[in-house]
């Protein structure tokens, strides 16, 4: 009965009436008439333990309460094996593993999430070794191992968790040189933040840093978790690069897979699939999972390197505002009184906000927190030497961040005051390009749409 572990008692003297385990296919009477058919499936971590979930012929699973079923029937029991879900057990006994190795690192989010079936919310539930359980192909591919960092949503990563990414990230990089490169699975809403921290951290390695996410959970047919995480994989292996990078679906389609770097990335919507886009530039990269050919989108990148070079440490007393009309010079004051050493500010079109701030703005600087400005535009760039409100910024002390955007300019502040207070460093480091952040011409032909697959 290991195989129905979970389940409560209803659901396990139910199966066992006809002989039934998971992945066997089974009929089922409800109560109100209706007959159901499909394979039974492994319980969720969480939910009612005496829901049985059946996955349906058009690929959708769903919960059904053991007291709703009037009787079962054993339709056909499965014949092959079920795929492991522990690390030693990735590989049956005397196979070989194939392909260059690979190591996932897991965090938690969508990618690594299973639909409670009772409340129909998403937790998070699958270790790495689940994730790769899921996706057989990848035993084509690559030789995977794995291990959970955490697991958690990504709207509760922060500045610290990036530092304890970064020292596993740099521990397997130091410790195990046959490992090609490292996927990290992550939820999509920060994505972007963790990766561009990640280009920071780790600015030498042996192989990429490639982070993946799904926008839908594994257990959905319209789940993009699967292609994307061979998209991550074939970039592990095939990448001439080594840099943090975030591979994702180029389009709503089940196509290609795009590279982006991940200080030059941004999650663009909600929902869709081709939800990440780069600003301001090309992306590295774009996979075909199909042909398992990589594409190289751009000559400009790190490539990859014996040596590891790695600074993992971050601050969290970095903040990142938003200006809005209405906006009031207390907001500066705020960071300032409670130890705040940096600030970035998304600021209206080439960088502006209203005049009566700049007054607040000059004081924070001159009690020694660092001001950044980014434009709520994304695409273009900063130029303060335009408009007499530029140029008041500019003489109370604004640093521009050129075309960062705001994500990845609060991100940079956060991991330079992880490694060093002093503000005349701050600013030489701001304004060194160390991971392809910015650049110093921003060109028309990274507009929108141009690069999208």
């Amino acid at each position: 009965m290991e195989a129905l572990s979970g389940y409560g008692p209803k659901v396990k003297e139910l199966l066992s009436s006809v002989g039934a385990s998971t992945f066997d296919r089974v009929k089922l009477s409800l109560t109100n008439g209706q007959t159901l058919e499909g394979l039974v499936m492994p319980r969720p971590s969480f939910g009612d333990p005496d829901v049985i979930v059946v996955k349906l012929d058009n690929g959708y699973n769903i919960g059904i309460s053991a007291e709703r079923i009037s009787s079962i029937t054993l339709v056909e029991k499965f014949s092959g094996k079920a795929q492991p879900t522990s690390k030693e057990a990735l590989y049956p006994s005397g196979e070989t593993p194939r392909g260059e190795r690979v190591h996932f690192l897991s965090t938690g989010g969508t990618i690594a999430s299973r639909v409670d079936y009772v409340t129909g919310a998403v937790y998070p539930y699958f270790t790495a070794e689940e994730l790769y359980s899921m996706i057989p192909e990848l035993r084509e591919i690559a030789n995977i191992t794995t291990k959970t960092v955490y697991s958690i949503f990504s709207e509760n990563m922060t500045p610290r968790h990036w530092s304890q990414l970064a020292q596993e990230i740099e521990k397997v990089l130091r410790d195990e040189p046959d490992v090609r490169g490292i996927v990290v699975a992550h939820g999509t809403d920060t994505l972007h933040y963790t990766a561009a921290a990640m280009a920071f951290a780790i600015q030498k390695a042996p192989g990429p840093v490639v982070f993946v996410g799904a926008q839908r959970s594994s257990d959905r047919p319209s789940s993009d978790a699967a292609l994307n995480a061979i998209g991550a994989t074939i970039a592990a292996i095939k990448a001439p690069f080594a840099e943090s990078v975030i591979a994702m679906h180029a389009t709503t389609s089940d196509d290609l897979i795009l590279v982006h770097r991940g200080v030059r990335a941004r999650k663009m919507h909600t929902s869709r699939r081709d939800a990440f886009m780069s600003i301001n530039a090309v992306p590295l990269a774009e996979i075909n999972p199909y042909t398992r050919e990589l594409k190289l989108k751009t000559d400009k990148y790190k490539g990859r390197e014996k040596a590891v070079e790695a600074y993992p440490r971050f601050s969290d007393k970095v903040a990142l505002v938003k200006f809005y009309p209405g906006m009031t010079p207390d907001i500066f004051s705020f960071f300032s009184e409670r130890g705040y050493k940096a600030l970035v500010i998304e600021g209206t079109g080439l960088g502006h906000i209203n005049e009566g701030l700049i007054g607040a703005v000059r004081d924070i600087v001159q009690q020694g927190v660092f001001v950044a400005m980014t434009s709520q535009c994304l695409w273009g760039r900063v130029n303060l030497n335009v408009y007499r409100t530029g140029v008041e910024l500019l003489k109370a002390g604004v640093v521009p961040a050129e075309d960062m955007t705001p994500e990845t300019a609060y991100v940079k502040l956060s991991w330079i005051f992880g490694q060093t207070d002093d503000l005349d460093e701050a600013k030489r480091l701001f304004q060194t390009n160390i991971a392809f952040e910015f650049d110093k011409r921003t060109g028309f032909e990274y507009y929108p749409g141009a690069y999208r697959g």
